[in-house]
């Protein structure tokens, strides 16, 4: 806010140059300049401030297309009135300018490009929609989510060139390749492309093109399936398709053989692939050695080798002859790490399970299932937010 003003405060100093050249309507004497637009625009300021409105830069948006209009109709009065007597959005500075469309939101900003071509381009600018991106999917879009946009903006790029060729080649043979009605129509395409069309690459697109639901992009989710039994305390990866109307997402997961599909998944439910790696693909272990008793991990577990892991929630226990805790325990230099799944009722053969800190890589069977790779969560919100879906009574779950 203090920017903002700061900004504001500059401008108006800035303008003192255009109030002190009064505008000559002809010999009649008559001046009309610029100082009623500024004079307005600072009492509307002060009465913005004592308000506590100025945190809405639509009104000045309004204030300056009522006044450009008001002065534009004194002007149109007056005989032989010069051009530079109007005032208009444009007049401001680029830092004013950018600052009042980085405080507007998306469909804002959208209003605005509609209105001209120099709004345009400046409300299309990455650096303002690179901000939205952040504020509402950086939580939930990735690295791998970005690099699957990218490949599908070559994708189209080269749809592009191929039928682009493929008319090319038409209209040439059509016209008996007379190159200058070819060149005309390139020329022509060309400059309605770059004047009209959004950039494919851009975040404005990115943005609408997640908020429209027409791109799906890998992220994981939490408790699969609406929270079946056989996934509690689990994620897995899917590809997401955002429904703006609902804000839920509609997931796609890949187990071998076929794809299964959830509804209405809440934004909570929702994370970015914390290991940047295929979820086929045996994550590498590099905390073994550090396990020690109380500590929460995440491990890959898959059914069968032809599955996906799924990232699982657990803690490291205590072994069996552990003949005490805290200062006592010595489990830490034992070869052999307890795992469990406290989800799970103790009777349960998914309670817990045993790996070997020395020679641990995958262990498993087709009856058990395959136990892979181990995270330590040392992040204080990554616990939290297990905690967060733990189950409401014990899973019975054999």
């Amino acid at each position: 806010m203090l920017y903002f003003l700061i900004s504001f405060v500059s401008f108006l100093i800035l303008s003192k140059s255009f109030t002190n050249k009064p505008l000559s309507s002809g010999q009649g004497g008559t001046k009309i300049g610029s100082t009623g637009f500024w004079g307005s625009l600072s009492s509307w300021l002060l009465s913005s401030l004592r308000k506590g409105s100025t945190t809405n830069p639509c009104s000045f948006f309004r204030f300056s297309l009522v006044m450009s209009l008001k002065n534009n109709s004194s002007v149109s009065k007056v005989e032989n009135e010069e051009e530079e007597g109007k005032v208009s959005l444009l007049d401001l500075p680029d830092l004013p300018l950018e600052c009042i469309l980085g405080h507007l939101s998306p469909s804002e900003l959208c209003s605005v490009a509609a209105v001209c071509t120099s709004l345009r381009d400046t409300s299309r600018s990455d650096h303002l929609w690179k901000k939205h991106m952040e504020r509402k999917w950086g939580k939930v879009f990735g690295d791998a989510a970005y690099r699957q946009w990218k490949c599908h903006v070559a994708s189209k790029a080269r749809e592009k060139i191929s039928n682009h060729q493929n008319q090319k080649g038409l209209f040439a043979f059509l016209h008996g390749d007379f190159r200058p009605l070819v060149w005309m129509k390139a020329k022509s395409e060309k400059g309605t492309r770059s004047s009209n069309s959004l950039p494919e690459d851009s975040f404005m697109a990115l943005y609408l093109s997640l908020e429209s639901g027409k791109f799906w992009f890998p992220a994981q989710v939490y408790n699969r399936e609406n929270g079946h039994a056989g996934f509690m305390l689990s994620c897995y990866d899917a590809q997401l398709c955002y429904d703006s109307r609902s804000d839920t997402f509609l997931a796609r997961y890949s187990p071998h053989g076929r794809w299964t599909t959830e509804e209405n998944i809440r934004w909570d439910r929702l994370r970015v692939p914390p290991i940047a790696s295929s979820p086929h693909a045996l994550h590498i272990s590099d905390c073994l050695d550090d396990l020690r008793p109380g500590d929460h991990i995440e491990i890959q577990w898959r059914r069968n080798k032809e599955f996906p892991y799924g990232w699982w929630y657990g803690v490291i226990g205590h072994l069996e002859q552990c003949q005490g805790h805290g200062n006592h325990c010595r489990c830490h230099n034992n070869d052999m790490v307890i795992l469990e799944f406290m989800q799970y009722s103790a009777g349960s053969r998914w309670r817990q399970t045993m790996i070997d800190r020395k020679h641990h890589i995958e262990k498993g069977n087709e009856i058990d299932g395959f136990y892979g790779g181990i995270r330590k969560l040392h992040n204080r919100e990554e616990i939290t937010r297990w905690k967060k879906l733990w189950p409401t009574k014990t899973v019975v779950h054999d």
